[in-house]
């Protein structure tokens, strides 16, 4: 029995496996072109190139598509091979992306896109499945989005979730499964999860207040009322609103048959207690905030196939980039999470190759630029000195220019003044030794 329960689950797992489909995988490698329709709905969309980037932790394999011009709209997408309906299967979304520029302002979220839309016209009003991925502008956002498309309507997540804005690439992951519960990945961590029931708003409510009734009339909704047994204290008028100014002192020049009777200026009473009111206290006849009674809502219809497309035949990324950079890569459409696992262990484990070639690079970039400030500086120093020692020879040579020369007979004369000043020095030396 035990064996027979065992071979039953073995081949219950070979299904699965075989059964397991990937739709669309896009690696981006020289021939990516040939699978991209560049949408030819506007004239000035931006331009995307081939890159890996500056660091990267494979030059081959990092490589990505890349917005490459500033300030412009870019429409891209790519038809799925076989189109499919996810109906009772799991979806899963995954792709790379890294921006590199240090992104200010920009999208950088993919769609999943239905048969009806015509890639060459593809643009921010085409109708899509599923838009999901990372938005930044300035410090207000910067989250990642998940929108879904139902009958007709585009449905914001009611969650806020934080996307990543460093420079490094990160991996995004929506799982959309058949029971109408999702996940959200970021680089294979778990961020969100939930229903779709609860996180979208795509049925209208279960019960609605019933319409027909309404606030009875003597219904008492204030929390707080004035404490009728308060009284005003007798002296709290005595104090008036503005006051002369105590420090205003009459001009000098003024005249009074001329300007009149001069008065100081008014300024606030710093002793006026403002308006009285009595203390609030808790209204012993407050019944609480009035609701009428829920009813079940004629217009709720249940709907057990949310998480359903009936057509997935294409990915696009139609995005605004103030400054352009971003690298998209690695693009993966399955109804396999163990497979969705497998092709982000591989871009994981590239992604922190990846991060230890970014962190030699700005190591470098930092020593560089100490480098280049102690040379700075030593040059300036250099300079420095250099113009100190040229004003001191400025100087002395503006010196020897202003002193008069001195002539031989200036010197003799010079010479002979010294010698009798000596020899007076020793006449009196001697008078002295003789007096003793």
């Amino acid at each position: 029995m035990i064996k027979s329960v065992l071979a039953l689950v073995l081949v219950s797992a070979l299904i699965l496996v075989v059964n397991a489909e990937v739709y669309f995988y896009e690696p981006f490698d020289s021939t990516w072109q040939s699978r991209w329709v560049q949408s030819k709905a506007k004239s000035d969309y931006g331009e995307w190139k081939l890159t890996a980037g500056e660091f990267y932790g494979d030059a081959e394999e990092g490589k990505g598509i890349q917005t490459s011009q500033d300030a412009r709209h870019y429409s891209i997408s790519a038809k799925i091979e076989k189109p499919f309906s996810n109906e009772g299967k799991t979806l899963v979304i995954q792709y790379s992306v890294k921006h590199p520029q240090n992104i200010d302002c920009g999208g950088a979220y993919i769609k999943v896109l239905p048969a009806s839309v015509n890639l060459e016209q593809f643009k921010d009003d085409s109708p899509y499945n599923i838009m999901f991925g990372p938005d930044i502008c300035g410090s207000s956002t910067r989250r990642v989005h998940f929108i879904f498309n139902y009958k007709g309507e585009n449905l914001l997540w009611k969650k806020t979730l934080p996307c990543e804005t460093d420079r490094l690439t990160h991996l995004y992951t929506a799982i959309i499964r058949p029971d109408n519960t999702y996940e959200v990945q970021i680089d294979g961590v778990k961020k969100e999860s939930g229903s779709l029931y609860d996180d979208w708003d795509f049925l209208k409510p279960k019960q609605i207040p019933d319409p027909k009734q309404s606030k009875p009339a003597d219904w008492v909704d204030e929390k707080e009322i004035a404490d009728p047994e308060d009284k005003k204290p007798e002296d709290w008028d005595n104090e008036p609103k503005t006051i002369n100014d105590p420090d205003a002192k009459q001009p000098e020049d003024w005249n009074e048959e001329e300007d009149g009777k001069w008065e100081p200026p008014k300024i606030s009473n710093p002793a006026y207690k403002g308006e009285w009111q009595a203390r609030m206290i808790p209204n012993p006849a407050y019944k609480g905030e009035w609701k009428a009674d829920l009813i079940d809502n004629p217009e709720y219809v249940h709907d057990e196939n949310l998480y359903k497309y009936d057509s997935n035949a294409a990915v696009g990324f139609e995005i605004w980039q103030v400054k352009a950079g971003s690298i998209f890569d690695d693009i993966v459409i399955t109804d396999d999470v163990d497979k969705a696992k497998e092709y982000a262990q591989t871009s994981l484990d590239r992604a922190k190759k990846e991060k230890t070639e970014f962190d030699r690079q700005e190591a470098k970039k930092r020593e560089e630029e100490e480098a280049s400030r102690k040379k700075a500086e030593e040059e300036s120093k250099k300079r420095e000195e250099e113009e100190k020692a040229k004003k001191a020879a400025e100087d002395a040579a503006k010196a020897a220019e202003e002193k008069p020369a001195t002539s031989d007979e200036d010197l003799v004369k010079e010479a002979q003044e010294k010698a009798e000043a000596l020899k007076s020095e020793t006449t009196k030396d001697e008078q002295s030794h003789d007096e003793l």
